[in-house]
């Protein structure tokens, strides 16, 4: 690789993380093989022998990958990816503790989320071409986890997804398994554009919704729904194109809107976490968000599946003394 000195240690760790930063998935792979034998010791040290430390291992990988920009010593990128292991070994433990696991991805210090960092630096193209790559049963849990800002925990994948926690656990291990094999095989390769099509996604959801008050939802699904497109909740499918008018209309005559938070927007899967905003004089009408988990065949959403979000538990007034 052009640019990297021949040397080892801190100087060549140094070179290949500020490539890495770059956008070069060459040098990151470069780095965690370097490194693998330190991390996997952490591993080992925490967890002890078995299955649980190829997981751990993997979950590195992708938080490096979406991390890496943060790094601001390149000499200490070794400290760096073992502590990263170790936290992760600390994840997997708390985790394991609970009946029903609910731990959420930990976001950035800054408050921001995984696909913002993705946005910030060239990696973002390569790792959504993985993603790409997975099977939809794979594909849909690993971007609710990583890329979602209001479906991480496993249990809310679950409900999502319509599968026990259990399924959760191995299809995320699995899709895991298979982006950190990519990391490792591929070299930096260009692809489409990630924060073009996300910017095309926050239009659309706006367009829609505007449509949508103007009384011409009706017109987007004609022109962006397949005819046969399913509408589900609960993995269960309740109707199609009809139900779909009818819901949003139902909504609107409510006087509940839609406030879009948040856009996750790949080639085949697309995501609106939306706000809903009930009325004044009935502010229970529908839970407070709702998620637009779409599918898309041929360019047209063939598949929609509400996620709503729950509502938090009203806490008791206190008994006056």
């Amino acid at each position: 690789m052009s640019g990297i000195p021949g040397d080892t240690g801190p100087a060549e760790d140094a070179a290949l993380t500020r490539a890495a930063q770059a956008g070069d998935i060459s040098a990151l792979a470069q780095l965690l093989e370097r490194h693998r034998p330190g991390m996997r010791a952490v591993a080992l040290s925490v967890l002890g022998p078995g299955p649980d430390v190829d997981d751990v291992m993997q979950e590195a990988a992708l938080v490096a990958l979406r991390r890496i920009v943060d790094v601001r010593d390149p000499e200490a990128v070794g400290p760096w990816l073992r502590m990263v292991v170790r936290n992760s070994c600390r994840t997997l433990l708390r985790a394991a503790q609970r009946v029903e696991p609910k731990e959420s991805v930990p976001l950035p210090s800054d408050g921001g989320t995984p696909e913002q960092i993705l946005q910030t630096h060239a990696l973002r193209d390569w790792i959504w071409e993985a993603v790409e790559a997975l099977s939809p049963t794979l594909r849909l849990p690993i971007v609710l986890r990583y890329f979602s800002t209001g479906i991480t925990s496993y249990q809310q994948i679950a409900e999502a997804c319509s599968v026990p926690v259990s399924t959760v656990r191995s299809r995320l291990s699995q899709a895991r398994s298979a982006l950190a094999h990519t990391l490792t095989a591929t070299a930096a390769t260009a692809h489409e554009d990630v924060i073009r099509r996300t910017e095309a996604s926050w239009q659309e959801v706006r367009e829609t919704l505007a449509a949508a008050e103007r009384g011409e939802f009706d017109k987007v699904v004609r022109d962006r729904y397949s005819a046969d497109v399913s509408l589900l909740t609960g993995g269960r499918r309740l109707g199609g194109a009809d139900l779909l008018l009818a819901g949003m209309d139902w909504d609107l005559t409510a006087g509940v809107r839609q406030r879009p938070l948040h856009v996750v927007a790949g080639r085949s899967l697309v995501i609106w976490e939306m706000e809903l905003v009930n009325p004044p004089d009935d502010p229970d009408h529908c839970p407070p968000g709702v998620a637009w988990i779409m599918s898309l065949d041929g360019g047209r959403f063939n598949r929609v599946s509400l996620h709503h979000a729950s509502r938090p538990e009203s806490v008791p007034a206190p008994v006056a003394a």
